[in-house]
């Protein structure tokens, strides 16, 4: 009797602690309330729409998608095109730019060239 008494009051402590209150519970559970409610006024909206949705619809909607890919594809190549365009003028602009650093070192020697006979013929 006397090992039989605190067991049970060692039983009652454990079981009494492990409970939850129900504010606890209601606690938890209320934020996960909201989105479920939130997420089920979403499929009811989206519901909604698809029944509306008819075959002509669909059609209608896929028309204007390929004329958006069309026009995609049209203003890619044009973007392309135009990519050509700009790095062409660029090699032609690097290539100007080599012929007047070229022309610059050309009249660079001449004028101490030049400098050089003035220096000459002033010792003359």
């Amino acid at each position: 009797m006397k090992k039989i008494l605190p067991l049970t009051l060692v039983a009652l402590f454990l079981f009494s602690v492990g409970c939850a209150s129900k504010d606890y519970v209601k606690q938890e559970i209320d934020p996960l309330v909201e989105r479920i409610s939130k997420l089920e006024a979403k499929v009811s909206a989206l519901e909604s729409t698809l029944s509306k949705a008819s075959p002509a619809n669909v059609d209608e909607a896929r028309k204007e998608a390929a004329e958006a890919k069309a026009l995609a594809q049209e203003a890619m190549k044009s973007a392309k095109d135009c990519c050509g365009k700009a790095e062409a003028a660029a090699r032609r602009a690097e290539a100007a730019a080599d012929r007047a650093e070229s022309a610059l070192k050309k009249a660079e020697t001449s004028a101490e060239k030049a400098k050089k006979a003035f220096e000459l013929e002033q010792k003359k």
